[in-house]
């Protein structure tokens, strides 16, 4: 059951930063893209008669284009509201134009989405492209950990933003070594030292409370605090007090690491697995080390690339499939207008591409030019073939450096076998 949640949840994130990706694309003549944001508390007769109203005020548009395709949005965007006696759950977004759509071609299209989360404002803008940052916010991550590294020689802070890691500012101490220079007594030598490394410890706090503190909606989503380092500089700080106290009553837990540099906080997100063991970067992490560790076993139970995967999926033989988010591939079946010869292709697609634009080749039988027959997102298509033989399907994030492997050096398309089967 959880790993359906999850798996409807990652599918879920994906279609809707697609989607997103798609509407980014879209541009207007001028400012004749209408975006309309409707929080779910807002009455939609209110909505009605402020769309009629700017209907009217229309009219002082001085380019005749630019008016009647505002006007068409707006009647386009007034007949599907007719079907809403309140809006929903969360609200609804509305995007509706007309775009551009290659050459001279233009297309009025209009598109209703009910977003993840609940709208807070109400927005209506004319503009040459459609204002999407209130639900790009909504893809932001929900939880956040702040990470601090530390030795009495370096110190380096950062973020884990749901699975992916940002390193943000190191400093350098000026603490000396143990070993003290002719002409001062032990007793002075080693309370200079403390003294310094006093002041170092308040300068990496002062950076991390600086730093942590300023993120947006703190209270909400800064979930706490890890720090790493050797023993016993980090049970030093810690003890210290040298966090802003909201910060401070936040710290999950100390880790031993072994840099203490930028890449020394990968390292303090690997060794406090166990303390994260619910979030989705380490689920993800566990998953993709899985399918590595088959890999490189000269009998491992793993493939990848999308010909080797599929072949297994049809084999039933996978036991989990994993496919990056950043998978942008469409999966057309091909055919003939003469009904004599039909193919399946996986083309790549980029934002904005229109596959009917597309020169998809000609039959091989008699010459004819072929045609889309059916397309589907290769995430669907792939999927599909899992659920036949109970095979777990994880969409994989590029935000840490296994998931991003995946995507560069695998194709975005693996998976981990029941068993070999040669392929």
């Amino acid at each position: 059951m959880e790993e359906t949640q999850e798996m409807d949840t990652a599918r879920k994130r994906y279609e809707f930063k697609k989607m997103l990706e798609r509407l980014a694309e879209k541009e207007g003549s001028g400012t004749e893209l209408i975006t309309l944001y409707i929080p779910p508390d807002k009455q939609i007769y209110d909505v009605t008669a402020q769309l009629r109203d700017e209907f009217g005020q229309c009219a002082n548009i001085k380019s005749k284009q630019t008016r009647t395709n505002v006007q068409s949005a707006i009647s386009s965007i007034l007949s599907r509201l007719k079907y809403y006696k309140r809006p929903p759950e969360h609200g609804m977004a509305v995007f509706c134009g007309t775009i551009n759509t290659g050459g001279d071609r233009t297309n009025l299209e209009c598109e209703i989405i009910e977003p993840p989360e609940p709208l807070n404002t109400y927005t209506y803008r004319c503009s040459s492209s459609f204002e999407l940052e209130p639900l790009q916010q909504m893809l932001g991550e929900k939880e956040i950990y702040g990470l601090i590294v530390l030795d009495r020689r370096e110190a380096y802070v950062g973020f884990l933003r749901g699975s992916r890691i940002e390193p943000i500012r190191g400093v350098t101490s000026t603490v000396p070594g143990k070993q003290r220079k002719g002409g001062q007594s032990s007793a002075r030598f080693q309370r200079l030292r403390l003294i310094a490394i006093n002041e170092f410890y308040k300068k990496i706090g002062d950076l991390a409370s600086e730093v942590f503190l300023a993120e947006k909606d703190f209270f909400e989503r800064f979930k706490g605090v890890l720090i790493g380092g050797p023993t016993p500089t980090k049970e030093e700080f810690e003890a210290g007090n040298y966090l802003h106290h909201e910060l401070q009553k936040r710290i999950i837990g100390l880790f031993d690491v072994s840099y203490t540099n930028e890449s020394g906080l990968a390292e303090l997100v690997e060794n406090a697995s166990d303390a994260l063991k619910g979030l989705d970067i380490i689920k993800e992490k566990n998953i993709m080390n899985r399918f590595l560790q088959e890999l490189v076993k000269d009998d491992g139970a793993a493939a990848y690339g999308e010909e080797s995967v599929r072949k297994n999926l049809e084999l039933g033989a996978v036991d989990t499939l994993l496919l990056s988010d950043k998978l942008r591939r469409a999966r057309l079946k091909l055919a003939c207008p003469n009904d004599d010869y039909t193919e399946e292709r996986t083309i790549s697609i980029e934002p904005g591409m229109h596959i009917k634009d597309l020169d998809l080749g000609t039959c091989p039988k008699d010459g004819a030019s072929l045609y889309v027959a059916e397309e589907t997102d290769i995430i669907d298509e792939l999927t599909e073939l899992a659920d036949q033989t109970s095979t777990v399907v994880r969409i994989i994030s590029d935000d840490f450096e296994e998931g991003s492997m995946l995507s560069n050096a695998f194709g975005g398309i693996a998976a981990i076998l029941r068993y070999r089967t040669g392929y």
